[in-house]
């Protein structure tokens, strides 16, 4: 019953494709982050992403969506990270190995791409954002729920066999959605909707404590330092967090803080030094390997590991940044860096740009909270590997498109004060 509910979901949104393409890409959206094929029992051994995405793609030429396709700074550094992709599988030392990493990877990336071409009007931009805020905030208040109902005995984790399975990768990434509930919250004009986005939002941070990730705390961390920090109401803001602890600090267990307590002690912990261990690896497979890596996951290999270090254990990363360089070289590693500093130099200008436009301030909003998101998960993604989460690369795919969308008026603090003086002029001649 649970299939033939979900593929007959699945078969009207592939439907209302043919008339409006962009219904396909967030189907694709749907899918890429919340894997809804593996909730169902038959319907996990179906090629529904390979069949929505050739929806997709059909649906796109049929209306000449392919049009709208501009390039801009952030795009091209997602075509030039792909390009490079491609040619570190080429090169890769063990192509067999890292052909599925390879894959999922530029998969996502041909997605992220289409999601920051196709988001052209304020109406795709809100429906992609929604699909994000609903997916996660789905995930918020069933572990804020879960952590509540078991007062916290047990670790929080996500959907099996998904990227959010890991309940490290779980944490990281609802803390790096908490913005996004907040701009949304300013946003919608239905008070109930508003409650409803309050309580998701309180929830997940509950089911962030609940997941057990210190990478997570840390990351919620630098989230509440980053408010409180551009929050015109400081002591009440510090009010509210105390406030949220007093809870917090009663419903989880002890085992909860002498895990947390480790932080401090990093260098006597097993599971951090093994990280580092991993970390080296990468690094020395890096400097074999300058330009191109070794392929992405290789270093995982214990021959490959082996071939510059003989004394550690080769094992996951955990961190965005060494997955990259190990597996795509010190050139990939720029690349993505590149990606991340450019969206977030984007999201200030445009909170910047946008804070005093005679319409459209929405996209100062986001800028602003977009800021955040990035801060946060490049903080929590050091410890762990979610370089292919979907969720954080639709974001800066938004924030490639905020400038594109509906040229609007701009007033920047110069240009009031140019156009008082312009006004006095044509009044005085």
């Amino acid at each position: 019953m649970r299939d033939i509910v979900f593929l007959g979901f699945l078969s009207l949104c592939l439907a209302f494709a043919v008339r409006y393409p962009f219904t396909a890409l967030l189907t694709w959206a749907w899918f890429t982050l919340a894997t809804p094929q593996m909730a169902a029992y038959y319907a996990q051994g179906l090629p529904l992403n390979l069949l929505i995405a050739a929806v997709t793609f059909v649906a796109l030429f049929m209306h000449s969506e392919y049009k709208r396709f501009r390039f801009d700074t952030i795009t091209v550094l997602l075509l030039l990270f792909s390009f490079w992709l491609v040619v570190s599988q080429n090169q890769s030392l063990d192509p067999e190995y890292s052909a599925e990493p390879f894959d999922r990877f530029l998969k996502i990336m041909i997605f992220i791409l289409l999601c920051a071409q196709l988001v052209t009007d304020r109406l795709r931009f809100h429906a992609l954002l929604w699909v994000v805020i609903i997916i996660m905030g789905f995930y918020g208040a069933k572990g804020g729920a879960y952590t509540i109902l078991t007062l916290g005995k047990n670790n929080y984790f996500g959907l099996e066999n998904t990227i959010l399975f890991d309940n490290n990768h779980m944490g990281v990434a609802l803390a790096t959605t908490l913005p996004l509930f907040l701009y949304m919250h300013g946003q919608v004009a239905s008070r109930w909707v508003r409650h409803g986005i309050k309580a998701v939002f309180l929830l997940s941070i509950i089911a962030i404590l609940g997941t057990f990730s210190r990478g997570a705390l840390v990351a919620l961390i630098v989230f509440g330092g980053f408010m409180w920090l551009r929050s015109s109401k400081r002591l009440l803001y510090l009010g509210l967090v105390v406030a949220m602890m007093i809870p917090a600090a009663l419903l989880l267990p002890d085992r909860w803080f002498d895990r947390m307590e480790t932080i401090g002690t990093a260098t006597q912990d097993d599971s951090f030094m093994g990280r580092v261990d991993a970390w080296v690896i990468n690094y020395k497979l890096a400097k074999e390997h300058p330009l191109t890596g070794v392929g992405m996951r290789n270093s995982y290999q214990e021959p490959i590991a082996r071939q510059v270090d003989m004394k550690r254990t080769p094992r996951a990363a955990h961190s965005i940044y060494f997955e990259i360089l190990g597996g795509m070289g010190f050139v990939g590693l720029f690349i993505y860096l590149g990606i991340l500093g450019v969206a977030f130099l984007k999201a200030a200008s445009a909170y910047t740009r946008y804070r005093y436009a005679k319409f459209g301030r929405w996209r100062s909003s986001f800028g602003y909270h977009a800021q955040i998101s990035l801060v946060v998960f490049g903080v929590g993604g050091a410890s762990i590997s979610m370089e292919m989460w979907e969720g954080y690369l639709i974001i800066i795919a938004l924030i490639a498109c905020l400038k594109r969308i509906e040229p609007e008026t701009v007033r920047s603090v110069d240009n009031r004060v140019t156009l008082r003086i312009r006004e006095k002029v044509e009044k005085a001649v």
